[in-house]
C-alpha cells in the first residue's frame, strides 16, 4: 500500500475542516510513522492492511479531540520550546495523598498557582489491579479512573480546570505492562488466542533459563526473577517487575495498535503530559538484558510520530532511569525525534552523592557527560520522587579517576541509611548487600537530616542542604519537579509499617499525606516549614525573571571552584556557585555580581558558608 494510501485512510475519517490541517501533518510525520512501524512489523502477514487500519483509528481519535485541546496543539505546534521556560515548574503528587481525589486536587490549585506550579504530574489515577498494585502502576484499565480516586467526569473537570489555570497535567502510562486482571489478562487466561499473544507466554522453563542468565532484577528481595508461573496460561509469563505485572509483547503489532490508540484516548481527555513509565525494557532480546535494544527507541519514535499527527500539544516523558551515556537516545535526534523530555536521574543522584562525600568530583563528572539536547527537548531535573534514588546509573561517574565505584556508591548508600554517624534518617532499598547499592528511601527533608536534628543549628545546616538540592534542580537547565511536601519539609512517614501490603517496601517512607498543619504555617518563618517554604518560593520567583535559567539557556562548568562547590555559569551573565560541603568555601569570581537571593554585591570574590548557594548576576545592583 503506497503511503498516500496509507494517509488517506486517515484523512477519510475526518471532518472536511479538519482534513487541511492533518494532510500538512501527514506530509511531514506519515513516512516517518510509516518507516519506523515496518522496521519493527513489516516482515508480519499483511502488514500493509494492518498499518491502513492503525491510520483509520488515529483518523477518528484525531476527529474525537475537542475544539479546545486541538487550538492548543496549533498553538504549540507553533512554538515547539513552550516547555523550555525557566517559567515551567513541575509537581508530583499522588492524587490520595495531596488531595485525597481527584475533586480534592481540584481544590488545591489556588496553593499550585501560589507556588508558581505549571505542569502536575499525578501518580497512578487509572484503575489498578485489586489488591497489592505498586502503587497503582498495576493498571487494570487505561480508560477508568481508579474509583477510589474519583470517576472520567472528575478527571474532565480537573483537566478543564488545570488548563484555565495554565497548569499542564502529567499523567503516568505505563507502557511495559498490564496487571493481571486487566481485560487482556484475564482473556488470555480464558484461552483467547489474540489476547494470549498479547504476553510473552512459555511452556516451560527452558527459555525462561536462557533469558535470565543475562537479565537483571529489578525487586530481588521481594519479587525475584523475571518470569512467573501462571497455571491458567499454561507455562511462565514474563514479568520484570513484579508477578502480577504481566509485560506487553511488543512483537505484536496489536500491541503497539491498541497502547498508542489508550493514549491518545487519554489524551483527549485533557492529559497533556505522559510520563512513560519503564520505557528502558520495551523490546526482549535473548543474550542482553533486555534494556534499551534499538526497538523500545523505535516503539517510542513511532509514538512521538502519532502524538506529532494528532495531538502535537501532547509531551511524552521517558521514565528511563539508566546512566547518563544512556540517556540522550530517549530524546532522539533531528532525524529522530523521540520524547520531549527524559528525567536526568543521573544528576539527582550525584547531588546526594555530593552531599555524603562533601565533594562535588561524581556531580562534576555528571554535568561533564550531560550532552546538548535536540531542539524543543529539555532534561527534569529533581531532588526526591516516589521511588528509590538508584545509585547504580553513577557508576561509571563514581569509576572516573580510578575509584572503585561498588565501594563508593555502596557508602553512600550506607550514608544515607544513618550509618557512620551520618545526619541522614533513611533506608536502603532492593539489597541484602552492605557491600552494594541498589537505592536509597526517604523523603528528602530527613535525608538532608532535618528529622535528626536536634539544635537549631543542626536544623539549619539541614534545611541548606535540602536549599541546596533544589537549587541545583532550580539553575541546572531542565524542566525542575518539586516532589509534594518537600516544599514544605515534610518528614519520613513511618505508618507503612502498620499496613501490611506496603511494610516490604521501604519506598512508603516518602509517601506520606499532606501535612495541612505545615501546609497552613507556610507564610511563618518561625518553623522549619515556613523556613523553606518561604526561601524556596523565593527561588522559584528570582528563577523566573531570568532567561538565563531556561532550560535552554548555554551552561558552563568552572572547574576552578574547589572541590566542595559546584560553580555553573548559565550564559556570561548569570552564575549559580553551591557549597556541599560543611566548612566555608572560598573562590574567585571574574568580576562584580549581585546576589538575585538576596540582594548582596560580590566583587572578586565569594566565601560560601556551609551548604550555602548564591545565585549571581553579573555587575551591581542598580
Amino acid at each position: 500500500m503506497p503511503s498516500n494510501v496509507t494517509s488517506e485512510r486517515m484523512l477519510a475519517v475526518l471532518p472536511h475542516d479538519l482534513q487541511a490541517q492533518a494532510a500538512q501533518r501527514l506530509a511531514v510525520y506519515e513516512p516517518v510513522l510509516r518507516r519506523l512501524l515496518a522496521g519493527l512489523y513489516g516482515g508480519h502477514a499483511g502488514f500493509d492492511a494492518w498499518l491502513g487500519e492503525l491510520m483509520a483509528s488515529l483518523g477518528a481519535l484525531y476527529s474525537a479531540r475537542p475544539a479546545e485541546l486541538r487550538a492548543l496543539d496549533a498553538q504549540r505546534a507553533a512554538q515547539p520550546d513552550w516547555f523550555l521556560s525557566q517559567r515551567m515548574l513541575g509537581y508530583c503528587a499522588y492524587v490520595q495523598n495531596f488531595g485525597g481525589d481527584l475533586n480534592g486536587v481540584a481544590a488545591r490549585i489556588p496553593y499550585l498557582q501560589e507556588i508558581g506550579v505549571s505542569y502536575l504530574h499525578l501518580l497512578p489515577f487509572l484503575r489498578a489491579r485489586a489488591g497489592e498494585n505498586d502503587g497503582g502502576f498495576a493498571v487494570s484499565s487505561f480508560d477508568d479512573v481508579e474509583p477510589a480516586l474519583g470517576t472520567n467526569a472528575d478527571l474532565d473537570a480537573l483537566t478543564t480546570q488545570l488548563r484555565a489555570a495554565g497548569i499542564s497535567l502529567c499523567s503516568d502510562f505505563i507502557l511495559n505492562h498490564v496487571a493481571d486482571d486487566h481485560a487482556w489478562a484475564l482473556a488470555a487466561k480464558g484461552g483467547d488466542p489474540a489476547a494470549r499473544a498479547m504476553f510473552l507466554t512459555f511452556p516451560d522453563r527452558t527459555m525462561p533459563d536462557r533469558y535470565e542468565a543475562t537479565l537483571g532484577q529489578v525487586f530481588p528481595q521481594v519479587a525475584p526473577g523475571n518470569f512467573t508461573h501462571v497455571e491458567a496460561m499454561g507455562g511462565w509469563v514474563w514479568s520484570t517487575f513484579y508477578p502480577y505485572q504481566w509485560d506487553l509483547n511488543y512483537a505484536n503489532p496489536a500491541v503497539f495498535a491498541e497502547m498508542a490508540a489508550a493514549l491518545l484516548r487519554l489524551a483527549n481527555r485533557g492529559i497533556e503530559v505522559f510520563r512513560l513509565d519503564s520505557t528502558a525494557f520495551l523490546w526482549k532480546r535473548e543474550g542482553t538484558n533486555s534494556m534499551n535494544q534499538p526497538e523500545a527507541h523505535q516503539i517510542l519514535q513511532a509514538l512521538r510520530a502519532i502524538v506529532d499527527i494528532v495531538a502535537p500539544g501532547v509531551l511524552l516523558k521517558a521514565e528511563a532511569i539508566v546512566p547518563t551515556r544512556e540517556l540522550p537516545a530517549y530524546l532522539g535526534s533531528a532525524g529522530a525525534r523521540e520524547c520531549h523530555i527524559a528525567y536526568h536521574s543521573s544528576l539527582m543522584a550525584a547531588g546526594w552523592l555530593a552531599l555524603s562525600e562533601q565533594g562535588t568530583s561524581v556531580l562534576r563528572e555528571v554535568i561533564r557527560n550531560t550532552p546538548d539536547l535536540p531542539q524543543a527537548a529539555t532534561w527534569l531535573s529533581y531532588v526526591r520522587c516516589h521511588d528509590d534514588i538508584g545509585w547504580n546509573v553513577l557508576r561509571a561517574e563514581a569509576a572516573a579517576g580510578g575509584h572503585d565505584a561498588k565501594a563508593r556508591l555502596a557508602r553512600a548508600s550506607r550514608f544515607f541509611a544513618g550509618a557512620e554517624g551520618s545526619y541522614a534518617v533513611g533506608a536502603t532499598f532492593q539489597s541484602s548487600d552492605p557491600n552494594a547499592a541498589h537505592g536509597t528511601n526517604g523523603m528528602a527533608a530527613s535525608l538532608a537530616g532535618l528529622q535528626s536534628a536536634a539544635t537549631d543549628e543542626e536544623r539549619i545546616l539541614a534545611l541548606r542542604r535540602l536549599l541546596l538540592l533544589h537549587g541545583l534542580a532550580l539553575s541546572f537547565g531542565a524542566l525542575p519537579v518539586l516532589y509534594m511536601g518537600d516544599e514544605l519539609a515534610m518528614e519520613n512517614d513511618d505508618s507503612y509499617l502498620l499496613r501490611p501490603q506496603h511494610a516490604m517496601d521501604s519506598r512508603w517512607l516518602q509517601r506520606p499525606v499532606f501535612d495541612r498543619s505545615r501546609w497552613k504555617g507556610r507564610d511563618y518563618a518561625g518553623t522549619c516549614a515556613g523556613k523553606m517554604y518561604q526561601s524556596l518560593i523565593r527561588m522559584v520567583r528570582v528563577r523566573r525573571q531570568h532567561d538565563a535559567l531556561a532550560a535552554n539557556a548555554a551552561r558552563t562548568l568552572l572547574e576552578e571552584a574547589p572541590d566542595g562547590v559546584l560553580a555553573l555559569a548559565r550564559g556570561d551573565q548569570f552564575l549559580a556557585v553551591m557549597n556541599f560541603s560543611s566548612q566555608p568555601q572560598s573562590m574567585a569570581l571574574p568580576g562584580r555580581w549581585t546576589d538575585c537571593l538576596d540582594g548582596g554585591i560580590l566583587d572578586g570574590a565569594v566565601t560560601l558558608e556551609p551548604y550555602a548557594m548564591h545565585w549571581l548576576e553579573r555587575g551591581a545592583a542598580a
